[in-house]
C-alpha cells in the first residue's frame, strides 16, 4: 500500500489560466500527459472553457467541492453534474466543454490509455470491503474529511485529499471504512492483456 499525502502533491496551473491541476498519482512513474497508462488529478476550474483533448484516453469526472457544472460532450445535449452525483465518464478523444452552475468547484479526474487500462470510478457512503485480482488496483481517495483504510494488518487514515494505491499482487482485499462527513472515492483499475 502506497499513502500519497495532499502536501506531496504538486500543483500546476492551466496554460490558459481557467484553473490549476494537482497530480495525485499516475502510471509508469514520471509518465508525462502523453505517455502515461493511468493518471488521477484535481482540477480547479475557476472560469467556463473547453477541456483539453486527450486522444486513446478514457476519462471520467467527479465535483469534490463547489456547487457544479454542465458539462457538453460532442454533440450531446449538456449533463449537469454536481457535488454527490454520480461520476461521469467520456472519451478524452470528444471535444467537450464545461459551464461552472455556481462558482469555482475542484474536480477529480480518473484517465486510462484505452487498450491498456480501464477504471471504473465510484463513490463511497458507507464501509465497503474489496479484493482485487491479480491484475488490478485501485486508488482510494478522502475529500472533506478523513477514512480509514484496512488492509491486512495495516490501518491508514486518509485526510482531505489523501490517497492510498493498492494493488491484487500486493495486498489482495481491503476495507474503507468513513466517517460521517468524509467524501470517499474508490478507482478501481484495471490492466489489460497485451498481445
Amino acid at each position: 500500500m502506497k499513502i500519497i499525502r495532499a502536501s506531496s502533491c504538486r500543483t500546476t496551473p492551466w496554460k490558459n489560466g481557467g484553473g490549476t491541476t494537482t497530480e495525485i498519482a499516475a502510471e509508469p512513474p514520471g509518465a508525462s500527459l502523453g505517455t502515461f497508462d493511468w493518471r488521477i488529478s484535481m482540477a480547479s476550474v475557476v472560469v467556463d472553457g473547453a477541456f483539453s483533448t486527450f486522444p486513446g484516453i478514457d476519462r471520467t469526472l467527479a465535483v469534490v467541492s463547489g456547487k457544479g457544472l454542465m458539462l457538453t460532450i460532442g454533440s450531446k445535449a449538456a449533463v449537469s453534474l454536481e457535488r454527490g452525483s454520480y461520476p461521469i465518464s467520456f472519451d478524452g478523444d470528444v471535444p467537450t466543454s464545461a459551464r461552472l452552475t455556481g462558482g469555482e468547484i475542484t474536480d477529480l479526474n480518473v484517465m486510462t490509455r484505452r487498450g491498456r487500462f480501464s477504471h471504473r470510478l465510484q463513490r463511497i457512503r458507507e464501509p465497503i470491503s474489496c479484493t482485487l485480482g491479480a491484475r488490478e488496483g485501485a486508488v482510494v481517495l478522502s475529500f472533506n474529511g478523513s477514512a480509514k483504510l484496512i488492509s491486512g494488518q495495516d490501518t491508514v487514515t486518509l485526510d482531505h485529499a489523501d490517497a492510498a494505491i493498492l494493488t491484487g499482487m500486493h495486498e489482495g482485499s481491503f476495507r474503507i471504512v468513513t466517517s460521517d462527513s468524509s467524501e470517499c472515492y474508490l478507482v478501481l483499475l484495471h490492466e489489460h492483456q497485451v498481445t
